[in-house]
């Protein structure tokens, strides 16, 4: 249609393809398998409209996010048998909370130098192998990415106190088995008390999971603090009362029970 002429946009296929950004073999396969509603027709010109490309950028999100043309058939299909496009949004706003890292870490990517520099001597192969396996690090050609600003700089820093890397790495393996279990039981309480059946929501439903979801990401994240600081604090209290009761101070010493056979009847 003329963009002078007053109504609806509508685009002929190679518009609608260049708008949408694909090729236009492309649009005509999602066509055929009936990802697209018929366009109008006008003599022997198809002319599709702003829907259509709303139903493409939508087919491209859910692409990226690891959907399958099947899939995207089906939920097509459902959407419209009692959904509109506005629910689409929704769901795609829910599918990025669920999907988007609860981490803030960020990656370092170092020479086999500066690698070095964190960990002098302590950098042998058998600490990266151990450190490949718990996956701290990864190899990129001829540097290595460690996952973890805030990991990476805490390891330096217990080893520059004397703690032998290895001992830093088992102690990280030791960790990772915990938190994973924390983690597990936090997706569990959350999928069962805020998530529920993802099966049968609604565009309110997916709208309130998704705040929800943002709302509970730092408060995870301060309970696992809390209780790993109040923990530490017993763990230390602990120690410090076994230390104290098996070295008494030498000026109170230690004073044997009187013996009841020595007391006067």
């Amino acid at each position: 249609m003329d963009d002078n002429e007053t109504g609806p946009r509508e685009y002929r296929v190679e518009e609608l393809a260049e708008a949408a950004g694909i090729p236009v073999r492309t649009l005509r396969f999602y066509r055929e398998r009936r990802l697209l509603p018929p366009p109008r027709r006008e003599g022997r010109i198809a002319w599709y409209s702003e829907d259509h490309l709303a139903r493409l950028r939508t087919i491209s999100a859910l692409l990226e996010r690891g959907h399958t043309l099947g899939g995207i058939a089906e939920l097509i299909a459902a959407w419209e048998q009692g959904r509109t496009l506005d629910g689409v949004a929704e769901r795609l706003g829910l599918e990025g909370a669920l999907t988007s890292p609860w981490s803030e870490e960020t990656p370092v990517r170092l020479s086999p130098q500066e690698l070095a520099d964190y960990f002098g001597e302590d950098i042998s192969p058998e600490n990266l192998t151990n450190s490949l396996e718990i996956g701290y690090i990864a190899v990129d050609g001829e540097y290595v990415v460690h996952v973890s600003r805030r990991l990476l700089d805490a390891s330096a820093a217990l080893v520059r106190e004397g703690v032998p890397l290895s001992a830093v790495l088992a102690a990280g393996r030791e960790v990772r088995s915990h938190v994973d279990a924390m983690a597990d039981l936090f997706t569990q309480v959350i999928k069962t008390h805020v998530i529920g059946d993802l099966g049968a929501l609604t565009p309110d439903d997916a709208h309130r999971i998704t705040e929800s979801l943002h709302r509970l990401r730092p408060l995870a994240k301060n309970i696992v603090d809390a209780e790993m600081s109040l923990a530490m604090d017993r763990r230390v209290r602990a120690e410090i009362d076994t230390w104290m009761r098996s070295h008494p101070d030498p000026a109170v010493g230690e004073h044997p029970a009187p013996d009841p056979a020595g007391q006067e009847a």
